[in-house]
């Protein structure tokens, strides 16, 4: 019987591969199709699909991400390290001549895009090492966000198709490429061929790298002579609701609410306009963020990667550290976050579909129960708002 059993169980496995392989097969018929209608040859099809299985390490990556999610000091103590500061400014000075070509081409300072370069891959030394046909490939084939990464599949296969990338080129487990991590939508869009050989060489080419990302920050509103912003202190008194990316004043506007310079020094005269960003809430560092730290946003809408940005470019710069103190607080668990939303929303605040990640409904939400029990409506998502729900 037990061996029956364990037949029967081989077969059923068995079974379940070939259907998945032959689904599979389904769905590269349906690309290829695709793809030949946008006029990606055949023979291109033929290699890159040649032997191409769905890679299950791409699909645990993608269910498995960020089980944590770190507060703005773990989070920028980790990005903005003395290895990226030393090795940041050496790089500043050996490509200074093509930095500065593409500064007066694309308005862009050096010290954003070496920022960017460090942020993405430690100045290119990790840039993926997964084939990024199978990945997209296998994350076009998986449901959840199949129209996405379909787009950035067919995206791919015309650049190898237009000789600009080669075929077997690997990279992020989520398709992004090259030093600066462009996904292929954006290699398409904004990716540089500067030395004009052909190719948009984004993993050794150093005049294509830069060029890409200065070109993708002045074409996604990089203003040219502004900068992303900068630290502040606020008085104890400060309407903290104020603190939000949709509120928008001029500087001279926030000088008359109290804000100064992080040294406690009146702000420039200035009519720029400026949005206040407490990452850490009203007990944390402040932050005076211009239009290029909404352009930075655009390349990654995480604000806490924005500020680490905007804060790496100030120090290989020149700048100093920041004033504010750390304040050491337990990072949040994604869990953690589930139960904060779920919590809101049983209390009234609509946090949205429980999902872990802390987004501008989940803050919304936060800043209305802050309101409603006299507390300073920050909408700062951490460790002390947990702390309140779980004593309810």
């Amino acid at each position: 019987m037990l061996r029956l059993i364990f037949c029967l169980l081989l077969t059923t496995s068995a079974y379940a591969n070939d259907t998945t392989a032959h689904s599979f097969e389904s769905f590269l018929a349906d690309i290829r199709t695709q793809a030949i209608s946008q006029g990606i040859s055949t023979t291109t099809l033929d290699q890159v699909f040649y032997g191409l299985t769905p890679n299950p390490k791409v699909i645990k990556f993608d269910q498995s991400q960020a089980e944590f999610s770190q507060n703005f000091w773990r989070y920028l103590g980790s990005r903005v390290s003395p290895y990226r500061l030393k090795n940041g400014k050496k790089l500043l000075q050996e490509h200074q001549t093509t930095f500065q070509h593409n500064y007066q081409k694309y308005g862009v300072p050096p010290h954003i895009i070496v920022a960017f370069w460090g942020l993405e891959t430690n100045y290119g030394s990790n840039t993926g090492n997964l084939n990024l046909v199978r990945s997209l490939a296998t994350l076009s084939f998986d449901e959840r966000r199949s129209a996405f990464f379909t787009t950035q599949l067919l995206a791919l296969l015309k650049l190898i198709d237009d000789n600009k990338i080669p075929s077997d080129a690997q990279g992020s487990w989520a398709g992004a490429m090259g030093n600066v991590q462009f996904m292929p939508t954006n290699v398409a869009a904004y990716g540089v061929d500067a030395d004009g050989n052909g190719e948009i060489g984004l993993w050794d080419n150093k005049a294509d790298i830069f060029a890409s990302a200065a070109n993708f920050l002045q074409k996604i509103g990089w203003h040219r002579g502004e900068r992303w912003g900068r630290e502040v202190t606020i008085p104890l008194n400060f309407e903290y609701q104020l603190a939000n990316l949709s509120t928008k004043k001029t500087v001279n506007e926030w000088q008359a609410l109290g804000v100064r310079t992080a040294t406690d020094e009146d702000l420039p005269d200035s009519t720029m306009k400026a949005s206040l960003v407490l990452p850490m809430g009203y007990n944390g560092p402040a932050f005076l963020a211009y239009r290029n730290f909404h352009a930075i946003l655009r390349w990654n809408r995480s604000i806490l990667y924005a500020l680490s940005v905007g804060h790496l470019s100030d120090r290989l710069a020149g700048t100093s550290a920041l004033v504010a103190k750390p304040i050491t607080e337990p990072s949040l668990s994604r869990d953690d976050i589930k139960f904060i939303q779920t919590s809101l929303n049983q209390l009234g605040f609509d946090a949205g579909e429980p999902d872990g990640i802390s987004g501008p409904k989940t803050r919304g939400a936060t800043r209305q129960y802050q309101r409603d029990n006299n507390l300073p409506i920050d909408g700062y998502v951490g460790y002390q708002l947990l702390q309140q729900l779980q004593a309810l």
